[in-house]
């Protein structure tokens, strides 16, 4: 079954470029790319990740979580973007913004993975910035809130790099990797984004 009849919607069509990342929705020819990096980085994201399901890389269970993220996406829950390099299009990660709460809170969460063969080439940097600058502008965010382990020492500097302040230390606060995991807390509200961003 193909992407478009599965979803029998239209897909999601926001593209974010920023610095050497393109942000955009998945789409069906990108399967095999995804499944390829997940397996070439399974040794390195399993550490840092919720378990995962024994069908992960089966197009059958990605077309399932894409459907899902397809119908948050349009119910404003959560955004998933695919990162590709924006000079030759190659995948090496993935970025969301999820768990979207309006009203009062006007806050969502962000997350963010990159494959093996690409750490440290500041592509979570920039697709973090990029998710940034979409949360505080055309979604109208007042609040970017995200978490990791605390000896995640790249992520935590990925996470101060792009503003975010440390705000504190959550106990048992995700399942990873086969138990409870302590995580370290970050912030970012649109007046020190906005005051990063004319700094």
């Amino acid at each position: 079954m193909g992407l478009m009849a599965f979803f029998k919607l239209p897909l999601p069509m926001t593209d974010l470029i920023h610095g050497k990342v393109h942000l955009r929705f998945p789409a069906e020819r990108d399967f095999q790319e995804w499944a390829d990096l997940r397996t070439q980085s399974r040794d390195h994201t399993k550490e840092f990740e919720p378990d995962i399901p024994q069908d992960e890389l089966s197009k059958k269970a990605w077309l399932r979580r894409l459907r899902s993220f397809s119908v948050a996406w349009r119910q404003d829950r959560a955004k998933l973007f695919y990162i590709f390099d924006a000079a030759d299009e190659h995948l090496v990660g993935v970025i969301t913004l999820s768990n979207i709460r309006r009203g009062p809170a006007h806050m969502g969460t962000i997350g963010y993975w990159v494959g093996k063969p690409f750490l440290r080439q500041h592509y979570a940097r920039d697709a973090v910035n990029c998710v940034l600058d979409f949360a505080f502008g055309p979604m109208g965010l007042e609040r970017v809130e995200a978490a990791c382990l605390p000896h995640n020492v790249p992520s935590r500097g990925v996470l101060l790099k792009c503003g975010f302040a440390w705000e504190g230390y959550a106990k048992s606060y995700l399942h990873i990797n086969g138990k409870r995991r302590d995580h370290v807390l970050f912030g970012l509200t649109r007046q020190d984004y906005e005051v990063r961003r004319r700094g």
